[in-house]
């Protein structure tokens, strides 16, 4: 038998001219659609209800990016399930750049852990963008709490397990993280009152029907300056610039103690790379403004802004950090 292998290389040079006809064409499709974003609103997706440290830190940097980008970048709150619905909600979406979710450190680095059965995977169905704040956890009490600091708080609580309730912004929302991390190195039993959102939380909390919580200045900078809230300690490594009286609970005793809540923008998996290169450039400009460096400044949030590779490191390693202390805490989902 006699093959023709002219007819051969004829054949296989024309597969690899239809290959590289498609990849040059999808390439440029991508390319095309990385130009032309943002070619309508941008829908910003915050899977909490308003009123808390997450709706500040998102509608600053969407004022920002409305200006920059030349549409509207609206808020949207969804709160529900910890986040699972917003979360669930984002990663059906398209993923065209024109959907955003506002992720942080209980839906990326504890859910997964603390949640069965979640409908996505947080890091397959979604992509990061970027780190957009690290904001202090700040530790409060009520003050008809008898007890005037951290130590003496610790006290009471041990003395008296089970007397206590503290409130969250839902079950794995950074205040909740905070609280069962506390709980686990002093020692306290509080018992957990888990709310659809900062606000409905600190409503309770004022009135004394909840005696703790741990949340961001955004959301209770005011309330401690007007006396209704106590704040007894921070959970930073070093004590913050608003508060310079208020220590940290490292300095309490508890030198490896660090928490801080985070937030990030993440988009749908599939999203143009170079669509989330231009948010992510779009967003560090606006981390640099005088309009969010002011607010955060007041907050005492630190800005983030690095690039995507770098913020998908920092959650693998927030992710094994909280895979340990939820372990270790047991916290369930309620």
């Amino acid at each position: 038998m006699t093959i023709n292998t002219n007819k051969s290389i004829v054949n296989r040079r024309q597969v690899l001219q239809a290959a590289a006809v498609a990849t040059a064409s999808i390439a440029s499709s991508v390319a095309f659609a990385a130009e032309a974003w943002p070619s309508k609103p941008i829908r910003f997706v915050v899977p909490f209800a308003p009123g808390g440290t997450s709706e500040v830190v998102a509608r600053s940097v969407a004022v920002e990016l409305t200006k920059q980008l030349g549409v509207s970048v609206y808020v949207e709150n969804k709160p529900g399930g910890a986040g699972v619905v917003a979360m669930q909600d984002v990663a059906k979406s398209a993923p065209d750049g024109h959907t955003l979710i506002l992720t942080h450190v209980g839906t990326l680095a504890v859910n997964p852990y603390m949640l069965e059965n979640q409908p996505y995977d947080v890091n397959k169905d979604f992509a990061p963008v970027t780190l957009l704040a690290k904001v202090p956890n700040v530790f409060v009490i009520h003050p008809d709490v008898p007890a005037k600091n951290f130590k003496e708080f610790v006290a009471y609580a041990k003395a008296n397990p089970g007397k206590l309730n503290y409130g969250s912004a839902g079950n794995a929302s950074a205040g909740h993280l905070a609280m069962e991390y506390l709980k686990l190195v002093t020692g306290m039993f509080m018992t957990h009152i888990p709310y659809r959102g900062t606000g409905p939380q600190l409503t309770d909390l004022l009135a004394g029907r909840t005696q703790a919580s741990s949340a961001g200045m955004p959301a209770l900078g005011a309330h401690i300056r007007a006396g209704k809230l106590r704040a007894i300690a921070v959970g930073t490594q070093k004590r913050i610039p608003s508060m310079p009286d208020v220590p940290t609970v490292a300095e309490m005793g508890f030198p490896n103690f660090e928490t801080s809540q985070w937030y990030g923008i993440h988009v749908p998996a599939g999203t143009p790379p170079e669509i989330i290169k231009r948010l992510q450039e779009e967003s560090q400009k606006a981390l640099a403004s005088s309009g969010v460096t002011a607010r955060f400044a007041t907050d005492n949030a630190v800005a983030g802004g690095y690039p995507s590779t770098e913020y998908a490191k920092f959650i693998a390693g927030e992710q094994k950090i909280w895979k340990d202390i939820v372990k270790r805490a047991q916290i369930k989902a309620d």
